[in-house]
This record gives structure tokens, sequence and C-alpha cells, in this order.
């Protein structure tokens, strides 16, 4: 399914966005994530693939791999971190903390009693845990009844409480909101609601440092604004919105006018998004929100993200979890061209969407798809649940990372 958003604008970046959210505070995140043991250093891979270009008719594909940015195996290595260490200068203002004494964990005894929550379908949950056990103070986590067993170990790995609860990802939001008001707790959620806006702008302008680095890949000098852009087309995973807003922001903020054209990409079951561009207005998937795409099993709309996606993206897309899946394998078998590599179920969104409009005509032609267009693709996760990576692209992740290794060596 493909809706073209009639309310997507080509102008510069507005001035009430940009005090929001802005490449100079994306720049300040990213100078303060270089104090955390928790990233891998330098950027991520901005990878090249001929071969996919060729198959899908399009000149050129770029994927920024963000499964190597850490550990934890995700892009929400960048935004939980840095909404945590912002709260924490807030609350904590008067006894002279900066970032990088507490990414370096030089307050631990101060913050033993403060306690941080969120909900999570894993890859956030997994991040705020990492960074609250860097920092030193408790961290409670809230799974749904989706959440594997293998994703919970993976937080719990971090010392925090894990709270289950029945129902889905937006069931967890709430019942984190609750434990916060009841025990006087602090939310640290990638999702904004009425009220909570500040921390998912944090988060959000973590996400930042994505675009940051593919933006001095495309081009040396990436504090020229006003250039255009060396890639057409950019297409995100949907979500809440959060990953999508702090790209779409940060690029729309650096070519103005003459940015790329933005696509959004949900799981069809999970299309709050999608909803939310045919109503105008932030609001609520149609279908039962479970999609093998985990990080994207979303019901609702981050308004907050939502502000920015609405003016600025001009496509929203749905796909089945079988597309996913086939995005996966696609990227796990590499060509003699193209480098294998892991990408988790969520990762794949954008490749399933492309992947979907190359093959639609109609769908290409309205977003002027063409053999000249250069796309950006961002792969948001590795394999953060190994066993379910392997059951859906049919070999392990440490398979596909060995066959990875033979090719960039021979």
């Amino acid at each position: 399914m493909l809706y073209v958003n009639p309310r997507a604008t080509r102008a510069p970046y507005p001035a009430e966005l940009q005090d929001i959210m802005s490449i100079a505070r994306a720049q300040q995140s990213r100078e303060w994530l270089a104090h955390w043991d928790g990233l891998a250093p330098g950027s991520t891979p901005l990878r090249t693939l001929p071969g996919l270009a060729a198959s899908l008719g399009v000149r050129s594909v770029l994927v920024k791999d963000e499964a190597k940015r850490s550990a934890l195996g995700s892009f929400k290595a960048l935004g939980a971190p840095i909404a945590l260490v912002r709260l924490l200068l807030r609350e904590f203002g008067a006894q002279g903390f900066t970032a990088q004494s507490l990414l370096t964990g030089q307050h631990r005894e101060a913050l033993r009693g403060f306690t941080v929550i969120s909900a999570t379908d894993g890859n956030h949950g997994r991040a705020l845990a990492a960074a609250a056990q860097r920092i030193g103070c408790h961290c409670v986590i809230v799974l749904h009844a989706h959440v594997s067993d293998e994703r919970e170990q993976a937080i719990a790995a971090y010392d925090a409480e894990i709270v289950r609860i029945a129902g889905n990802y937006d069931a967890s939001v709430e019942e984190a909101a609750a434990l916060a008001t009841r025990h006087g707790w602090h939310v640290v959620s990638d999702t904004s609601y009425d009220g909570y806006e500040v921390i998912p702008r944090d988060v959000m302008q973590g996400y930042g440092t994505v675009a940051a680095e593919v933006s001095e890949a495309l081009d040396d000098d990436a504090s020229r604004v006003g250039a255009v852009s060396t890639v057409t087309h950019v297409f995100l995973q949907g979500g809440v919105g959060g990953l999508a807003a702090g790209i779409v922001s940060y690029l729309w903020e650096r070519w103005g006018v003459w940015r790329p054209t933005f696509v959004v990409v949900e799981p069809e079951q999970a299309d709050c998004l999608y909803q939310s561009a045919i109503a105008g207005k932030a609001a609520s998937a149609s279908g039962s929100v479970d999609s093998v795409m985990a990080g994207l099993a979303c019901g609702e709309t981050s308004p907050l993200a939502w502000r920015f996606l609405q003016p600025s993206v001009d496509a929203f897309m749905t796909v089945t979890d079988a597309q996913a899946v086939d995005a996966m394998q696609r990227l796990a078998r590499g060509s003699d061209t193209d480098v294998p590599f892991v990408a988790g179920e969520s990762g794949v969104a954008g490749l399933a969407g492309l992947a979907l409009a190359a093959a639609t005509p109609a769908m290409a032609a309205a977003l002027g798809l063409t053999v000249d267009s250069r796309v950006l693709l961002i792969n948001t996760e590795g394999a953060t649940a190994p066993s379910v990576y392997a059951a859906l692209v049919g070999e392990s992740a440490t398979d596909v990372e060995a066959r990875q290794q033979a090719w960039l060596t021979r």
C-alpha cells in the first residue's frame, strides 16, 4: 500500500521545528556519545550495493549499517543514553555533572537511588539498560506479551529489572507511565504522548548522529547548506516515528528545498503513520500491530514525531512480513558485487518498501523512482534476536558475518 502525502512541502526547514531539533543539537549529542564506551569508535559503514541497485532498476543503493554501531546491535544505542544524560543534567543541575562524567560512571554513588523506566519492543530498552548500568542508576523495563524471551534476556543482562505484562506495545507504554507515577520514577521513552515530549525529543536528537554521518560521507563539506542532495530518495522505518523524525529533520535542515524524497515504511498491520497521513493528524494503527518486524510493531503515532513527518514525508508505505523476510535474505546472501551483511527484521523495512515500489510501476511513478534514482536505506538493527534471525534467514548471523569477512578480504 502506498499513500502520497498531500501535506508534504518543499520549503526551508521551519524555524519552529529547528527550535526543537537541529543539526547543532544533534552535533552536541554526537560529541557527548563519543565518551560512552558502549559504542564502537567512528562511523558505521555506508555500504554501496551495485548489484541490488541493478536488480531494482535504480542507479545506486546505499545502506547505512547500524548493526555495527555497538554490541547492542541497533541504532537505539544513540537515543537512550542521550535522553538519560539530558534528564540527569536537568535533575542534578546544581551538582556539576557533565555528559562525560556521567557516561564514564563518575557519579554512581550519587545516582544509586535514581530509577528510570521505559516500555520497549527490545532495542530501546536494551540501550537504556546499558546506559543506566554504565552511569549507575537503576533501570526498570516493561515488556509486553510479544517480546521474545531472547530479547528479555538480552535486556536483563544489563541489570535491568523486568516487568512483564499482557497486551501489546501500547499497553506496555501505559503500564510504564503508571508505575513511574506510583513510585516516583522517571520515564525515558522514545514515544511522546500528551504532556510528555522533552525526553522523546532528546531520544530523536541522538538519532541525528546517523544523518550526520551520512551527510559527511556524501559530502565532505557537511556544513554547507543549500546544495542539492546526492541522494534522491530516503526510505525509512516507521514505528512510532522517532527514527524517521530524527533523520528527516537533520537532512531537511541540511538540504532545505533540495532535500531528497522521503518515504516511510511500516508493517501493514502496524500502520499508525500511514493512517496518520490519511487522517492529517497523529492516529492509531488499523491492524493487530503484531509483526515479525518487532521494533516497528507500534499502534500509536508519537505526536512529537508527527510534527516533523507530516510536512516532510512525501509518501507512506506498508509492507508484509513476508516482504521483510525476503529483504533480510537478500542482504544476507550478497553477491559478487554486494557485500553480504546481517540486517534484522525491522532493519530491512526500507528495503522491503523500495523493492515493492520498484516492482510496481504505479508506485515507482508516484515516487519518481527511475533508473537515475540514488536511494539511501538505514539498516537499523542486526540480529538482536539471533534465533529468530536464523529461523527467518535460514542461516545464523555468525555464518553471514563469516561470509562478509571473506568477501571483504578476498
